[in-house]
């Protein structure tokens, strides 16, 4: 398999959101996480932001979805890119406060930097978080 249809396959199990369980077939052991973003910045590798994102898509937001607008892969810096809207409903536990039922469209990439094994060696998200914690109602 190429190391852009891993990069697909990641990016799918991690959005679904089937935690680490689902995705770690598709990653380097130990492959960091960097994320310039509030909720994630105790979350430095790949494995935890997995979890992360099944906690958050399975409580906090149940039934979460996200549009793919585009994704594309850089041969020569052996990097795939994702750019999508995620939308989250506050509905369960979770979350700095008790369920808000706010909605939220939030806009984020993935770089996904792949290894010689054609695996997950680095991950960097984008994401406004202060825009989606205040859309859900967590911060005004």
């Amino acid at each position: 398999m190429s190391a852009f249809e891993n990069a697909k396959k990641f990016f799918t199990a991690c959005e679904a959101p089937e935690g680490w369980a689902g995705c770690k077939e598709y990653v380097e052991d130990g492959a960091p996480l960097v994320a310039q973003c509030e909720p994630l910045v105790d979350v430095t590798t790949v494995e935890a932001y997995c979890d992360w994102m099944h906690g958050f898509g399975t409580v906090t937001a149940a039934g979460a979805t996200y549009t793919l607008h585009t994704a594309s892969y850089d041969e020569k810096n052996k990097a795939a890119v994702f750019f999508a809207t995620y939308h989250a409903k506050h509905v369960g536990d979770g979350g700095p406060v008790p369920p808000t039922n706010k909605e939220v469209d939030s806009h984020y990439v993935y770089i996904l930097e792949m290894s010689d094994n054609d695996k997950v060696a680095k991950m960097t998200k984008v994401w406004n978080a202060p825009w989606a914690m205040r859309g859900l109602g967590w911060i005004e």
